[in-house]
């Protein structure tokens, strides 16, 4: 097996409300299934799918919306390990390698988080600064990293 097979192909997606630029906050979720765990909303790409189209189609099954737009995306593929306790659930997986997007909301989309499979119980923008005070540890490396790219680049 190739490095690159023991992580699971990803989308995931910083998203700006439909404010930008001149509001720079970013949305995050609080999962279903951790206590007080928020993440931007992400997911595996599925075989034969183009990167962008996992993108929106993530996004729909995440949030309810696909009304948004591509502001800019992180140049190449960063990856990060899962903690043990999740490694065991994800087998042959030992982690993600994610492609990142910036999206800003379209005015008038609804996000909706009762989705078919939810996997949020609630959201919320938070300044980008505060941000990494409500991540997991084992995402920080990755959200501060690509978070950088985007304040050096200006977009945040």
């Amino acid at each position: 097996m190739k490095k690159n097979d023991l992580y699971r192909p990803n989308v995931a997606m910083i998203i700006v409300s439909d404010k930008y630029p001149e509001k720079k906050e970013v949305f995050i979720a609080q999962r279903n299934d951790l206590t007080d765990i928020w993440q931007f909303p992400q997911g595996g790409i599925d075989n034969g799918e183009e990167v962008k189209e996992a993108l929106f189609r993530e996004l729909e099954e995440e949030i309810g919306t696909d009304e948004a737009t591509i502001v800019a995306e992180y140049p190449e593929w960063i990856s990060y390990d899962f903690p043990e306790k999740i490694a065991k659930k994800m087998k042959p997986y030992k982690g993600q390698r994610q492609r990142y997007f910036l999206l800003k909301l379209n005015e008038n989309a609804n996000i909706n988080l009762d989705t078919e499979h939810p996997e949020f119980v609630s959201y919320k923008f938070v300044g980008v600064d505060e941000l990494l005070d409500y991540t997991a540890h084992f995402k920080k490396p990755v959200y501060e990293t690509v978070i950088q790219y985007f304040k050096q680049e200006g977009y945040l």
